[in-house]
């Protein structure tokens, strides 16, 4: 199995994973607050990267290793997580899914701009169309778009797609795993103190089903996923396997259908099926 097909398989698991973190924060912040919602998945997920480090005898990032770092934890450790979960106070979960179909687009971009990527035009023209229909529907969908949610949500895309590209390019010398692990441990300190400061008085009316959630998004989103997505897009190509986030629409709005039992009309899957074709194409000319 050449590296290309490993990226897509990596890529292809981070994306089935990430694809339960927006249901699973809609459910969590109905009972804790978005603030200790984000540092309490960092710490959690922080500890447990961090033993894992201590078992393998992993190697220390290098000085110049330090400020990347730092940034991807200020981007998906930090500023994806806390936006998202603002943003779900106001929109359904539904509703901010369809702001994924904007992360090939920002990964991409920043994959270009932090790496030797250089995909062809027609690659920018697709990956944009599909781009403008996202947009276009949060806008022009007025039932159930809020001003306060889609800014938040815009703004978390763009950080997430920054710490994507970032992730993957420190991912070719360090490994995936490593990179992920390194950030939440550098991140750990302030995640630990801020989880104890903004820890809830009573747990008696947190419900298990939130419980369950802060679990899955500290385990699966928070560290599990980035994983596979890092080495998927360091092997495969941040532009192209960065491609595989619009599958990530589909599977959220399945389980917010399911789980939350949350409306998800026909004009939602018309828009990710006219995504998903725009990105099919922009993937075929996105450089390797």
């Amino acid at each position: 199995m050449n590296e290309r097909t490993k990226g897509w398989m990596n890529g292809f698991i981070g994306v089935l994973i990430f694809s339960g973190s927006l249901p699973a924060t809609r459910l969590a912040v109905m009972d804790f607050d978005p603030f200790f919602l984000t540092v309490s998945r960092a710490a959690i997920s922080g500890i447990l990267a961090g033993i894992l480090l201590l078992i393998f005898r992993q190697q220390k990032p290098v000085k110049s290793d330090v400020v990347p770092l730092l940034l991807i934890a200020l981007c998906v450790v930090v500023g994806f997580p806390l936006l998202t979960a603002s943003a779900l106070q106001y929109v359904t979960s539904a509703h901010a899914i369809i702001y994924l179909g904007l992360l090939p687009l920002s990964t991409a971009i920043f994959g270009v701009l932090r790496g030797s990527e250089r995909p062809q035009l027609v690659f920018w023209i697709f990956s944009s169309l599909g781009s403008c229909f996202v947009v276009g529907f949060a806008v022009f969908n007025e039932a159930t778009s809020s001003p306060i949610g889609d800014s938040l949500m815009f703004v978390s895309i763009i950080l997430c797609g920054y710490g994507y590209a970032e992730g993957a390019r420190l991912t070719q010398r360090l490994g995936g795993w490593q990179v992920i692990s390194w950030t939440l441990v550098l991140s750990l300190p302030a995640s630990i103190f801020l989880t104890l400061y903004t820890m809830p008085e009573s747990w008696s009316n947190i419900s298990i089903s939130a419980i369950v959630s802060l679990a899955y998004v500290s385990l699966f989103s928070m560290f599990l996923g980035f994983v596979f997505w890092y080495r998927g897009l360091a092997q495969g190509g941040i532009a192209a396997v960065g491609q595989l986030q619009l599958l990530q629409p589909f599977f959220g709005l399945l389980l917010s259908a399911l789980i939350l039992h949350e409306s998800i009309g026909w004009p939602i899957f018309v828009l990710n099926t006219g995504v998903a074709l725009c990105v099919a194409f922009a993937r075929r000319f996105a450089a390797n």
